[in-house]
């Protein structure tokens, strides 16, 4: 019975910290004790191996050409937290065709079962393959700064996956946020968008404060849950893991009615 929990992180525009964020809540979740994929579905450009100062051999695109088992192409950081890496600068893999990403799903779906938490790292905007993805989701976290274009975009990216495949559940994370009634405020004007022209009713999952730390943390090509685990938004990332482990804990009797990743309608 399926017990894995796959979560969609989105964003509307880049640069709002969405890889950043996947990576130390996969890293949170990991220190708790769960097993944990990070998989790059930024297809074409990808940038997790470079958040991780690592140089994969293989990827994504070696599964899909036969060149490469996922078995193969999986990076361990830890013990019981994996990497599945993606190609860069090869935008056929960002806008691939269903049937490509048809045969990609059934090459991934007996690895992923492995583990507690499955994060996909997400394109920005709304391609094709970001829309089909982030629809197998068990759960979609979409990322959204302060920024007035940051709100329009993930509004945009919302009312498309609502429109094409039905999805009606949206958990938002603002992010560089001054001040938690900063992050409500953003998220009051996402939501009253959402609710009064798609019916929608995103929930707020929290919010990480703007700290120096984190772009330092990049810098040095480490988590910030490493580099600067007391840090305001290293405390703020905790905070979010533990949501996402009670979250878990209460979709337990649905995940193991349905695949990692399945289409729900």
């Amino acid at each position: 019975m399926n017990s894995t929990l796959s979560i969609a992180v989105l964003s509307g525009k880049g640069g709002v910290g969405k890889t950043n964020i996947t990576l130390n809540l996969a890293y949170a979740l990991h220190q708790a004790g769960f097993r944990t994929l990070l998989m790059d579905c930024d297809l074409g450009l990808a940038n997790l191996d470079v958040l991780l100062g690592i140089t994969p051999q293989q990827n994504l695109q070696d599964t899909l050409l036969g060149e490469a088992r996922v078995e193969d192409v999986l990076c361990q950081i830890a013990p019981g937290l994996d990497v599945l890496p993606a190609a860069s600068g090869v935008p056929e893999m960002n806008d691939m065709h269903p049937e490509l990403r048809e045969l990609l799903l059934a090459r991934l779906k007996p690895v992923l079962g492995r583990y507690d938490y499955v994060f996909m790292d997400m394109g920005a905007g709304i391609s094709e393959t970001v829309q089909a993805f982030a629809a197998l989701a068990a759960l979609r976290i979409v990322v959204i700064t302060p920024e007035p274009t940051s709100l329009t975009d993930s509004y945009a990216l919302i009312k498309v996956l609502n429109s094409r495949y039905g999805v009606q559940d949206f958990k938002v994370l603002v992010n560089q946020a001054t001040s938690a009634r900063e992050a409500q405020n953003s998220f009051d004007k996402l939501y009253g968008a959402c609710h009064h022209f798609l019916q929608l009713k995103p929930e707020l999952l929290g919010h990480i404060r703007m700290d120096k730390h984190l772009p330092e943390a990049v810098c040095r090509q480490k988590p910030l849950l490493l580099y600067a685990p007391g840090s305001q938004a290293a405390q703020d990332l905790q905070s979010l893991a533990s949501r996402l482990q009670k979250a878990r804990q209460g979709m337990l009797d649905w995940l193991g009615k349905r695949d990692v990743l399945q289409e729900e309608r």
